[in-house]
């Protein structure tokens, strides 16, 4: 299943889909009570082990060098052996540590028991490294009692962590930090058992809040599982507009398969995993072919494009280059702020609604370019290349798209842009007097990520006016392809060519 191209999930004939610009439909009362509940901000239980691990690694480090500094120091004055053993020491503890299954959240919510773990796997690693310094013939260089003395210290430091720790993640538990909010898709007999297998399972990080079914017949009853149905598929296009959805988990045979694109046509533009439960299978495959949910063999089928440590890297990058770029501009932005007081009457900045990540409504900063008292802030008529509203000034820094360099502070104080992804359109931006999602099927699919001051679609031309069909499409189709396959060098790549780009400028006007 995680074969599926999003060229495949394009709108079926007759099918308008859902849209922004169009009217939808209404949410049942009790979706709509769920929706409007501001969801909590989560936290990557990916990222947190991470940091676990970087701590363990740094603590088991640390004790060593401690120990090594009190007991030996200044009487052994060769602390090269020594610095050398202790990345190592630390880096075989992580193996092991990893093998006795104690760097999970469930773990941290148990200090105690995995305390012996933790003290059961420092002496193995001890041991070890008594058995190569024995075959090395390594006795006289590092000191058994210090050997010891580490394996107490980084011990004793490693439970401390464990139990600050464990504090601190059943804190989080208990707030709905570390939830991964999840609904299913389908109903009947199927559902039912997936609903209750998932149930059962301890320790889980899923937050359930019900099922979508398109059937309204007897095969869909109100409750399975004990989970309320809020609705049908376009209901949960809607439902993950409002609120935050993790996880969407088909709960249908792998051989209706007509149903399963019918509703992945539908949600795939959104920013969840989507998985396909295989509890239910008759047709077994090998067990690589399978993930896991708890106990629940899954196929993977969509994951949601930027995740986990990617975030955090990309939300880095833009911060950290977003204020470089801020401080380095500084002298551009001020004589461009200068000009447009000069040229006409009005602000400086304009203020312009558009939409964001997961269709969420963000307001962005550019500088004006037209006369204040012809703004349109809802792009409700595109500019063309006579444009009377425009100013003399506004024409060359839209040519140059000087305009966009106020976005630098959406990136680094708001957090709602970056600087590199697909580019925010305005609310009513029309291409051919029709909504851009009216004309180009997967339009929203682009919003999966948090867009962008610049992008792969606009260094390869297709920036500016977007009057056909034809030159939206190709915006879609390479923003779509920056999404697939984003990376930091990818992005370091477009900020190093867009500069390039710009002296184009074939339709910016």
């Amino acid at each position: 299943m995680a074969a599926f191209a999003t060229g495949d999930m394009k709108r079926a004939p007759g099918d308008p889909g859902p849209t922004a610009g169009s009217e939808r439909s209404p949410l049942t009362a009790l979706a709509e009570a769920m929706a409007h509940q501001t969801p909590i901000a989560a936290y990557s239980p990916i990222v947190l082990t991470g940091i676990v691990r970087f701590t363990d690694f740094a603590l088991i480090c640390a004790s060593g060098a401690a120990v090594y500094r009190f007991y030996l120091y200044p009487q052994s004055m060769d602390a090269g052996p020594y610095m050398i053993a202790l990345p190592l020491i630390a880096a075989m503890s992580m193996i092991v540590f990893q093998a006795l299954e104690i760097n999970h959240v469930g773990a941290f919510r148990t200090p105690l028991y995995q305390g012996f773990r933790i003290a059961g796997g420092l002496a193995l690693v001890l041991l070890a490294a008594l058995a190569v310094i024995f075959f090395l013939k390594l006795e006289g260089t590092f000191s058994r009692v210090w050997m010891i003395g580490w394996y107490g210290l980084a011990t004793a430091s490693l439970l401390v962590e464990r139990g600050i720790l464990s504090i601190i993640v059943r804190r989080m538990t208990r707030a709905g930090r570390l939830d991964r909010r999840t609904v299913v898709v389908g109903g009947g007999p199927s559902a039912e058992q997936l609903l209750e297998e998932l149930s059962r399972q301890e320790d889980t990080d899923l937050r359930i809040y019900g099922f979508f079914d398109d059937r309204g017949d007897a095969r869909s009853p109100d409750v399975v599982g004990g989970y309320p149905k809020l609705g049908n598929v376009d209901d949960l296009v809607e439902f993950a507009r409002h609120t935050r959805i993790d996880l969407a988990i088909f709960a249908m045979p792998i051989t209706a398969e007509q149903r399963l694109l019918e509703m992945l046509r539908k949600l795939w533009v959104l920013p969840i995993d989507i998985r396909l439960a295989a509890h239910t299978n008759k047709l077994r495959f090998r067990p690589r072919s399978y993930s896991y949910i708890g106990n629940v063999p899954v196929h993977d089928v969509f994951d949601k494009p930027i995740a986990d440590w990617d975030v955090v890297m990309k939300s880095v990058f833009d911060r950290v280059v977003g204020a470089i770029c801020l401080l380095a501009l500084a002298p551009l932005l001020m004589l461009i702020a200068l000009a447009i007081k000069l040229d006409s009457r009005g602000p400086v900045l304009f203020r312009q609604k558009r939409y964001g990540f997961n269709n969420e409504m963000i307001e962005v900063l550019k500088f004006r370019s037209m006369h204040a008292d012809q703004a349109d802030p809802l792009a409700a008529r595109l500019v063309t290349k006579t444009d009377p509203r425009v100013t003399r000034i506004g024409r060359f820094i839209r040519r140059t798209s000087i305009d966009e360099l106020p976005q630098l502070f959406n990136v680094v104080f708001k957090g709602d842009l970056s600087l590199v992804g697909p580019r925010p359109h305005a609310v009513h931006a029309k291409a051919a007097d029709r909504q851009y999602d009216e004309v180009v099927d997967g339009y929203f699919a682009r919003h999966r990520v948090r867009p962008g001051i610049t992008g792969w679609a606009q260094v390869n031309g297709w920036r500016g006016e977007t009057d056909t069909p034809e030159k939206l499409q190709h915006r879609v189709e390479h923003d779509l392809y920056y999404i697939e396959n984003w990376s930091i060098l990818f992005d370091i790549y477009i900020l190093a060519v867009t500069p390039f780009a710009l002296v184009k400028a074939e339709n910016a006007y």
